[in-house]
């Protein structure tokens, strides 16, 4: 897939996610956080890794959403 494609689809996604995100449950999980700050990191993290080629062999915005859920030392600028 095409980055410029997986970044729109991923920026679609991460917005649905953060609006779901209950902020109570957000805040009492993170450390004085809001889950939009968050989710915006990350959403930048995972912009830049797309544009530097990370995800070229997936195959969709889920795909990445996953991978990143379930390892973010993928994220070479995640702390």
């Amino acid at each position: 897939m095409k980055r410029d494609e997986l970044i729109k689809q991923v920026k679609e996604k991460y917005a649905s996610i953060a609006s779901a995100e209950s902020q109570q449950h957000f805040h009492d999980t993170t450390n004085e956080i809001s889950s939009e700050a968050y989710y915006e990191k990350l959403l930048q993290s995972v912009i830049n890794e797309i544009s530097n080629g990370t995800f070229d062999n997936v195959r969709s915005a889920d795909e990445i959403i996953n991978k990143v859920a379930a390892d973010k030392s993928i994220l070479s600028d995640w702390q």
